[in-house]
């Protein structure tokens, strides 16, 4: 299939990423489906992608008629084998639990087409492994988009030893079609964003346990010291602390590099239920 031929695409998770997604594929001219086993989760991402839209439509960055022109490309669907049986191109983004994604894409390998491209927007787990859960690990790729998605400019292309060199080609594609920048990394723990964000961020936490500087002050020093636009520690709260802690333990477990060990503080944050913004405290109050 050759890079600019793909033209439809389903979004497998409606949380943070999976909405984010679905809102640039359908931007950048896609028919664009998104699904999720929950109704409500659906629901929730249909009303923030129609709210982002009019967001930007206030503040200048879109017309209505472009607005209208994404939103009418849009389709949540119920049901997981309507949403991705005839697509170009299948994105996943649901929980960051290797069984999870391989047991997804076993499924939908069971009812597209032979040629339709699997991604996976995974910020560290092994695109290979992920990709034992199908008939065609040549097909699988990994898009991993940055939060949020309807504004950060990034997303990793991460090729792995089977991956076909027309997969990566498409991806870059689609992925550059929605306004991304992209970067070709191999498949390694972490990649190389998540192996330095994270890096940073638990360096941080270490920092504010031994008493350095405050969350604020730590996260002015990378903004204003080294044109971070956000520090490490409030994109923690914005990604969420238990995504962060299972991240680090995974890149502690395959690396052994004590580096990633999790501190304390994140530990304790995530047993009390201090996830971030999503939950309304982590580093900060939200």
């Amino acid at each position: 299939m050759p890079p600019d031929s793909l033209k439809r695409i389903a979004v497998i998770g409606a949380g943070t990423m999976g909405h984010g997604i679905a809102q640039v594929a359908a931007m950048a001219g896609y028919e664009t489906r998104l699904t999720d086993t929950s109704p409500d989760s659906l629901a929730a991402a249909w009303s923030r992608i129609q709210s982002n839209l009019a967001g930007a439509v206030s503040r200048g960055k879109l017309t209505r008629a472009q607005a209208d022109a994404a939103i009418a490309l849009i389709s949540p669907v119920a049901e997981l084998s309507a949403a991705v049986r005839d697509a170009d191109l299948v994105i996943e983004a649901v929980v960051e639990e290797m069984a999870v994604k391989q047991s997804l894409f076993r499924q939908v390998d069971a009812v597209i087409a032979d040629e339709t491209i699997l991604a996976t927007n995974t910020s560290s787990l092994s695109i290979a492994r992920i990709a034992e859960g199908t008939k065609r690990p040549d097909r699988v790729v990994g898009m991993h988009f940055f939060n949020p998605v309807h504004i950060m400019k990034l997303v990793e292309i991460v090729t792995h030893a089977g991956c076909g060199e027309s997969v990566v080609a498409s991806a870059r594609a689609a992925a550059e079609r929605m306004g991304k920048t992209t970067i070709l990394v191999r498949d390694t723990p972490g990649f190389a964003s998540s192996r330095l964000g994270v890096a940073l961020g638990l360096e941080a936490m270490r920092m504010l346990e031994d008493g350095v500087a405050s969350a604020a002050d730590i996260d002015t020093a990378m903004e204003l010291g080294y044109g971070h636009p956000m520090g490490p520690l409030r994109l923690t709260d914005l990604v969420g602390l238990d995504v962060r802690l299972k991240i680090a333990e995974y890149l502690h477990r395959e690396l052994a590099d004590e580096q990633f060990a999790p501190p304390r503080v994140l530990r304790e944050k995530v047993a009390r239920g201090e996830l971030g913004k999503k939950t309304g405290k982590g580093f900060y109050e939200w």
